[in-house]
């Protein structure tokens, strides 16, 4: 009877750690629904503002280009039909030297973006927010995210979905190694 005892344990324990895991994956309150509409736009919006930033791109022939992702911390959208966007952003600067993805430069951090609706139906970026360096960063976090948000945006992003898209940019094969610029 112990036996049982403990497998209950164990599988009590495997489902409040799914749970959690789910949780840390995808965000309370977030809807999939409207962040399949407004991620696309942030991270256009995201490798616009990158643009002329980088390294890479004062590096003649390497053809360097961004390559960003968001994920959210926090989704809502207000009565008058603007939604606010609480993303952790991960941004890439990618080239290619000899057969290689050459990584140049790169940045994460948290950002709040405000959307409205556009006349063609989709969104557009109203305005975009990111915390100040140094001093006044976790106060900027508390005051925009709250504590259970803010951190979420401690973790850490894998840059190895932009490795592929740099890879398919390029032309270059799947398991074309990364190289320093």
């Amino acid at each position: 009877m112990r036996s049982v005892g403990r497998w209950a344990t164990g599988l009590g324990a495997v489902t409040v750690l799914m749970a959690t895991g789910a949780w840390v994956l995808w965000p309370m309150g977030v809807d999939a629904r409207l962040w399949g509409e407004v991620r696309p736009v942030i991270e256009t919006r995201l490798v616009a503002d990158s643009r002329g930033s980088g390294y890479g791109e004062t590096v003649a022939g390497l053809r360097a280009r961004w390559f960003c992702r968001a994920e959210p911390l926090d989704l809502g959208e207000d009565g008058d039909g603007v939604v606010r966007a609480g993303v952790n952003t991960l941004c890439m600067e990618y080239g290619v030297r000899v057969g290689a993805l050459v990584e140049c430069g790169g940045s994460r951090y948290p950002q709040v973006l405000r959307l409205e609706r556009a006349a063609d139906g989709g969104y557009r970026v109203v305005s975009r927010e990111e915390p100040p360096d140094g001093a006044g960063y976790a106060e900027w976090m508390e005051d925009h995210f709250g504590f259970f948000a803010g951190s979420g945006a401690d973790g850490t992003m894998s840059s190895t979905d932009l490795e592929t898209a740099a890879r398919a940019h390029f032309g270059l094969p799947a398991d074309a190694r990364v190289a320093a610029c």
